[in-house]
């Protein structure tokens, strides 16, 4: 799964995604955890940064706490369960981040690693969005990110890995209307290995409320 993530930095985060217009104001972030909003990236007529809530709320839902399991979207199931089946034809996002944790247990120890890319770039995992009405009409905007099976970085580590798409995929991605199933199954391949690291960080991570730079950092 993939249950936190960073924005370590944000100058050139919307001109790397191709946002031009009305982008939010954007502070750097070292634990996003479910529930709490970020820019997810979105295209309508052209790229937009839209702020959303992290743990989908599929349109149809009674209850908004549903939300709090669906933080992550399986992909060798996400075209068939009903909570994600509708957002994957018409309502697919980018996630921005700059790394992600995992954590790999051994025995009752989970031990927090940090996954980057080797020269600390931005890059996007792919996101699925919906909007829900709260009783007095207003939008809940939230997202959920989608994993796969693990490469030879992350293997090491956990048994999921989120989808990390090239910027070509990128914009296949975000195109309108209902992708194939030959190309679902390349967008959701496990990400190269070799561009890829990680190391172990502190387990200050683990408390939602820490989010300073040494959270990132090797220990």
């Amino acid at each position: 799964m993939c249950g936190r993530f960073a924005i370590a930095y944000t100058m050139g985060l919307f001109a790397r995604f191709g946002v031009k217009d009305d982008a939010p104001e954007v502070e750097p972030r070292f634990n996003v955890a479910p529930t709490q909003t970020v820019p997810v990236i979105v295209r309508d007529v052209a790229r937009k940064a839209v702020v959303m809530r992290w743990g989908l709320v599929p349109f149809w839902a009674k209850d908004p706490k549903i939300g709090n399991r669906l933080i992550n979207a399986r992909a060798e199931t996400v075209s068939t369960k009903p909570a994600f089946r509708a957002s994957l034809k018409k309502r697919r996002c980018i996630v921005p981040t700059t790394g992600f944790y995992e954590w790999r247990r051994e025995g009752k120890t989970k031990t927090p690693f940090y996954v980057r890319m080797k020269d600390d770039s931005f890059f996007g995992l792919a996101g699925l969005y919906d909007t829900w009405r709260k009783p007095d009409g207003s939008p809940l905007q939230t997202f959920t990110i989608i994993t796969t099976r693990p490469n030879a970085v992350l293997e090491k580590i956990h048994n999921r890995m989120p989808v990390i798409l090239t910027p070509e995929q990128e914009e296949t991605w975000l195109s309108g209307g209902e992708l194939s199933p030959s190309t679902l199954s390349s967008l959701f391949k496990p990400y190269p290995s070799r561009p890829m690291a990680a190391h172990e960080v502190s387990k200050d991570v683990n408390n939602p409320r820490n989010d300073s730079p040494g959270l990132i950092h090797p220990v």
